[in-house]
């Protein structure tokens, strides 16, 4: 019994090492409750970093107040700066902002800014926040705060909608997106044409979108004096005709450019007119001519040029080239101090020299060939053949201006922006792509439809279309707009223009889009890594909706996508937006006073119809044929206007505002501006070697969105 008993005695050993592994569990236990404990009551600190944009009255005298929110909970709404703080413009303020517990992965702020002066409202830039453990969160602003209330800020990591994933961040989301809906809404201005914001007043705009004091008076200053600027005061309610061309050179002379300047020493020459609609301030008229159109019975065995050519040859060796305006067929013509004016519908026939010129060989003025619509030929008398190129020149203006300056890129980019703002939150790729290319463009748009094209509008009062000429010309062009004609690759292929030589626009304006379609490929495909994510953003699939809709009217045989299913489809269709709102409208803007400052080269308006039969047109035709005095210096101080260059102009390749806080996307950035310099860095070695240097689509002269 003794053996047994003993034998049910634990082993000493054995004993020994359970009492220690349960004084070892006890103790880790009561250590582990009491880090816990302690690090319950353990305060957290965070280092924050408040930028405020560089710019005129971007600061703010009053306090301001910020609550930091994580996975793990939020800091309180607290004061930055113990007594009374300012933040100055360009500054960068430190704070401290303790928590009685760490709060996790930070997910978005709120900052309020609280003062007894409501209306001082402050900009901005960014947010930066580190915590005790040394990683840094960035927080995108950009945005002015006016006003006591709380703004959402998201830490700045782009994010798809359908990969929310925290129940608090996707309600933010929502509620983002129908603050801004409510804010950017569409109105018809007029029907027929794109939709635009709805605004009554230039101060009912969104703040984010209107000028800053600075280019508010730097732009209201010019517009109301500039003829003043241009002496051209004196001139501005005289509505007689001009009695010689050294009258015109008189008023011209009030202000010169090098390149309006080789305009008017040039203007009369074949090789110079042929040469515009290559490189001149609208070069998207000219298309290859395969078969000479019905409408346009110049002889096939005509022959031309020192060797004998003849038209049919020549254009079995692609060397011949048309520009038809059977767009302003019927258009009707307005009426300026009491007189009718005219617009042609010209045909114009080019042919490629051996020189490489483009040199025009035959013009018709009108659509319907007759005996009363005679085919004009350089071989004409002097006068016959000047008259003739300058109703191309005139119609040229009208076409330019309304449709590819105004409708494809003013009123196209309003449509982006607007789109853009209501369907894509800030945390969005797409949104931080494009939002760049948005600044200004509401603000310049309504000015233009005030002081352009609305009942006393410059271009309404003083053009040939103006009037109910301006409407039916904006549908026409609408209609008439593709998809792939705002894509200039595809343009320059389907006007057979990709072996033209010394097409700048095209060289450089397909090397930047190149460099564009490079950037956004890869900036998105970070993001979209398959074509399903793109199938699954219903953000994006909204943003192209309202594009469709409320820019392109649903005109499906525009091409326009209605919903993305790849991700090629998404980098085409952004890289479009990008090029269209900054190369795009800085290569048919930039130059307005350029080639129209000397008004016979671009003449608004023609006072008598074209003419009916050779021989009767001499110097007194021709002066008494162009727009008077008072016509001509309202164009002159309309098109300096345009190309102003405001002191806070944005170039292409600056990036003041950082919405990508990735290290990827900010590499590519990187890699984006070293490729527009190196690109700058060639056109300006071709431009050295030309007599007349094309410099409209150098990327350091590139705006960066539709401004002015």
């Amino acid at each position: 019994m003794e053996q047994k008993a003993s034998q049910l005695l634990p082993d000493p050993a054995t004993m020994k090492g359970a009492l220690l592994t349960w004084f070892w569990c006890f103790l880790n236990g009561f250590f582990s409750v009491r880090i816990a404990a302690l690090r319950g009551n353990m305060k957290a600190e965070y280092q924050v970093t408040v930028y405020t944009q560089d710019m005129a009255y971007a600061g703010t005298k009053d306090d301001v107040y910020i609550t930091l929110v994580g996975k793990r909970g939020s800091s309180q709404h607290g004061k930055l700066g113990r007594n009374k703080f300012f933040f100055h413009r360009g500054d960068e303020s430190t704070f401290t902002v303790t928590c009685s517990a760490d709060l996790g992965e930070l997910l978005l702020i709120h900052l309020e800014k609280r003062g007894l002066v409501i209306k001082d409202s402050w900009l901005p830039a960014k947010v930066e926040v580190r915590s005790s453990n040394g990683k840094l969160y960035v927080f995108p602003i950009y945005h002015w705060l006016k006003g006591n209330k709380k703004h959402f800020f998201r830490e700045g990591a782009a994010v798809l909608d359908f990969q929310e994933t925290n129940h608090q961040m996707i309600k933010t989301r929502k509620n983002e997106l129908k603050n801004q809906k409510n804010l950017y809404r569409w109105a018809v201005y007029k029907e027929g044409i794109p939709l635009c914001m709805k605004a009554d007043t230039l101060m009912s705009l969104p703040l984010d979108d209107r000028y800053p004091f600075t280019r508010d008076l730097e732009f209201g200053f010019t517009a109301v004096a500039a003829l003043a600027k241009l002496g051209l005061e004196a001139w501005s309610n005289c509505i007689d005709k001009w009695n010689s061309m050294n009258d015109i050179e008189k008023l011209y002379k009030s202000h010169v450019t090098s390149t309006s300047d080789y305009v008017m020493k040039h203007w009369r020459e074949d090789a110079f007119f042929g040469y515009q609609f290559l490189n001149g301030v609208n070069p998207m008229m000219i298309r290859r001519c395969k078969t000479l159109p019905s409408k346009f019975p110049v002889p096939s065995n005509m022959i031309f040029g020192k060797s004998w050519l003849t038209l049919r040859t020549e254009m079995m060796k692609g060397n011949i080239y048309l520009s038809d305006y059977n767009i302003l067929d019927g258009v009707e013509t307005n009426t300026i101090n009491g007189r009718k004016q005219f617009l042609a519908a010209p045909l114009v026939l080019f042919h490629k020299n051996e020189y490489n010129e483009m040199m025009p060989i035959a013009i018709q003025l009108k659509q319907k060939p007759g005996r009363d619509n005679p085919i004009f030929f350089p071989t004409d008398s002097e006068y016959d053949w000047l008259l003739a190129k300058t109703y191309v020149k005139s119609a040229d203006f009208n076409l330019h201006e309304l449709n590819f300056h105004l409708l494809r890129t003013h009123l196209l980019a309003e449509v982006f922006a607007v789109s853009l703002q209501r369907n894509l939150p800030r945390v969005h790729p797409v949104f931080k792509l494009l939002i760049r290319h948005t600044r200004y463009t509401l603000q310049i748009n309504f000015l233009a439809r005030n002081l352009l094209i609305s009942k006393i509008g410059i271009l309404t009062l003083y053009t040939a279309s103006g009037g109910k000429g301006i409407l039916t010309l904006l549908d026409r062009s609408v209609s008439s707009m593709t998809y792939r004609s705002l894509c200039i690759p595809d343009d320059i292929a389907d006007r057979g223009l990709e072996d033209v030589p010394n097409f700048y626009y095209r060289d450089d304006g397909l090397k930047l889009w190149n460099i564009m379609h490079r950037f956004v490929h890869d900036i998105l495909s970070f993001y979209y890594k398959y074509d399903w994510m793109v199938q699954n953003d219903a953000e994006l699939q909204n943003w192209i909706q309202e594009i469709f809709e409320n820019g392109f009217l649903r005109r499906r045989e525009t091409g326009i996508p209605q919903k993305f299913i790849t991700v090629a489809e998404l980098v085409k269709f952004v890289t479009m937006v990008m090029f269209t709102c900054s190369a795009q409208h800085t290569a048919v803007n930039d130059g307005q006073y350029d080639f129209y400052g000397w008004m016979p080269n671009g003449p608004s308006t023609m006072k008598k119809p074209p003419p009916t039969q050779k021989g009767k047109a001499d110097e007194a035709s021709f002066l008494s044929t162009l727009p008077d005095v008072e016509t001509t210096v309202l164009i002159m101080a309309t098109v300096w206007l345009s190309n102003m260059q405001t002191s806070d102009r944005r170039y292409l390749h600056q990036f003041v505002e950082e919405h990508f806080t990735e290290d990827f996307p900010r590499y590519k950035v990187t890699v984006f501006q070293r490729e527009l310099k190196k690109l700058s860095k060639e056109i300006y070695k071709r431009n050295r070697d030309l007599e007349l240097p094309y410099t409209y689509l150098d990327p350091k002269l590139v705006e960066n969105s539709v401004a002015i």
